[in-house]
């Protein structure tokens, strides 16, 4: 499923105009990358939690060449899934 379709879903399952469940969705996605940003933990209940992890610096190899390379530190995100979800998914 892709923006435009998710879009549409909401839009049928609350009964919004598509531009009002655009608008959400978009307030919704810009709230989420704030507070990951922020470093907060977002917690959807029976869905999942989202949250940053630090991934410190590393050695690696670049398989093309086989050199050491450098892999400099930095922060990821990460989803760990809710019970409600990984049940629905079965």
């Amino acid at each position: 499923m892709n923006k435009p379709e998710l879009i549409s879903s909401i839009a049928e399952k609350t009964g919004m105009k598509k531009k009002d469940a655009e608008a959400a969705l978009d307030a919704f996605v810009a709230s989420f990358k704030e507070a990951l940003k922020k470093g907060d933990k977002v917690a959807l209940i029976g869905f999942g939690s989202f949250g940053t992890r630090d991934r410190k610096k590393r050695e690696g190899v670049n398989p093309r060449t086989g050199k050491k390379i450098s892999i400099p530190a930095k922060t990821v995100p990460y989803f760990k899934i809710g019970k409600e979800l990984k049940e629905a998914v079965k």
